[in-house]
């Protein structure tokens, strides 16, 4: 098999600190757009925040929002439990098999290698970003703090932020300078739906060398955005939007740590069978893996079964499914790989995935999601058990907008229980 450029995941292991936050964004690029009506929605996501860290101790903001709204306890980030993924979902509605995007990482079979889904083109469904100024004269925002979330989503949103300043190797911009920009933007263009990625907690998570046990940096940066959170909150109170907006905290996917050997590497057994040698190519997406066989189309059924074979005993594996399973569509490959808890995949070597904080399996899919706001529809203090995932978010705020489904309906639902009748 080809050697792969290295991975974020890769050169993440050189940081050895919990990432500051400094200096002034980029400017923001807009399109004018006159708005319509009243209600604005945020949609603020704290990139990897795992529920058990939204308490009282690490985030006391956040865990009093809820008492202004509603909280679901049964929330959940939809497979594969990555940022991309996630991010499209809670734009698009729909499922990876229509919208393009099943993982971070893939293999792309037309240009034969491994790579991130981070461009334009690679997103094949309607976003919010676009439909409601187009649809409904609701002028909208980007912003953004990953590199790969901006070059996914970019020019779609009549407002949209450069992240900046890129962090070195993280290639994301600091939680501080995020909100800077956001709160900049929502006074200088008053948007009135925005989508905002945090991405501090995710970034400091995945190099946290103490997360299987204190988490010491992740609960530094967890408190951190807990502040910024409140920053946006006091900024539409002194606004004067407050009463007219609903705003909805949520994460991507959650966090799970392994220790130094809890790994799983499947390059070199798979070379090891006659028929997989150069025939296979993996994509690493952390707690999952992405297989891909490349060779005679007529040996694919017999390709997949060796590969579950050869994996299957390995006590890393949680589960092997079909794409199809996972609705994730053709560009997730041949077999899709889950890890156990506490474990991770690396490949092409051991060496590959150096860092302790992962995510993407089935331990990271819960995920927090508090709804609250000023608006005086939104129930006050309510807890709902009925599940929900990320891909119920485009259909509840084109709800609060009016905004029709897409073509071929939404593969979400509305909150249920969200607004008073």
């Amino acid at each position: 098999m080809p050697p792969i450029d290295p991975s974020r995941r890769a050169v993440l292991a050189g940081m050895s600190g919990a990432i500051a936050a400094t200096a002034l964004a980029r400017g923001a690029h807009a399109t004018p757009i006159t708005a319509a009506g009243e209600r604005e929605v945020h949609v603020l996501v704290i990139d990897g925040l795992r529920v058990d860290e939204v308490n009282p101790d690490l985030m006391p903001r956040l865990s009093a929002l809820d008492t202004h709204g509603v909280r679901y306890q049964n929330a959940d980030a939809i497979s594969i439990a990555e940022t991309l993924p996630n991010h499209t979902a809670m734009v698009t509605g729909v499922r990876p098999a229509r919208s393009g995007v099943p993982a971070n990482s893939i293999f792309d079979r037309a240009e034969q290698r491994i790579r991130t889904i981070d461009r334009p083109a690679d997103l094949a469904a309607p976003t919010l970003l676009e439909r409601l100024p187009a649809e409904r004269g609701v002028a909208t925002a980007s912003v953004l703090s990953k590199d790969y979330l901006h070059g996914l989503f970019h020019g779609r949103a009549s407002v949209q932020w450069d992240p900046a300043p890129l962090i070195p190797l993280t290639e994301h911009a600091p939680d501080q300078a995020t909100m800077d920009a956001l709160l900049r933007i929502h006074a200088d263009h008053a948007p009135r739906f925005t989508f905002t990625n945090l991405g501090d907690v995710d970034r400091v998570g995945h190099i946290d060398l103490t997360g299987t046990g204190l988490r010491l940096a992740r609960a530094a940066a967890v408190r951190n955005t807990d502040l910024q959170v409140q920053r946006f909150i006091d900024h539409l109170r002194q606004s004067g939007r407050w009463n007219r907006s609903v705003v909805i905290i949520t994460a991507d996917h959650s966090m799970d740590w392994s220790a130094p050997l809890s790994l799983i590497s499947m390059q070199v057994p798979f070379m090891l069978d006659p028929v997989l040698r150069d025939n296979v190519q993996i994509a690493d997406n952390g707690g999952a893996s992405l297989w891909y066989w490349t060779g005679d189309p007529g040996q694919r059924g017999d390709a997949i079964e060796r590969m579950r074979r050869i994996a299957s005993p390995h006590p890393g594996i949680e589960s092997l499914r079909e794409p199809s399973e996972l609705e994730l569509g053709d560009r997730a490959g041949d077999v899709v790989a889950l890890c156990h808890a506490g474990w991770r995949f690396t490949d092409p070597t051991v060496l590959s995935n150096p860092i302790p904080g992962n995510h993407g399996h089935a331990v990271t899919t819960p995920i927090p999601m508090i709804v609250t706001g000023g608006d005086p529809r939104l129930r006050r203090g309510a807890t709902v058990s009925t599940p929900v995932s990320t891909m119920d978010i485009a259909p509840t705020v084109a709800g609060l907008f009016g905004l029709s489904a897409p073509p071929g309906g939404w593969d979400g639902s509305p909150f249920p229980a969200l607004l008073q009748d």
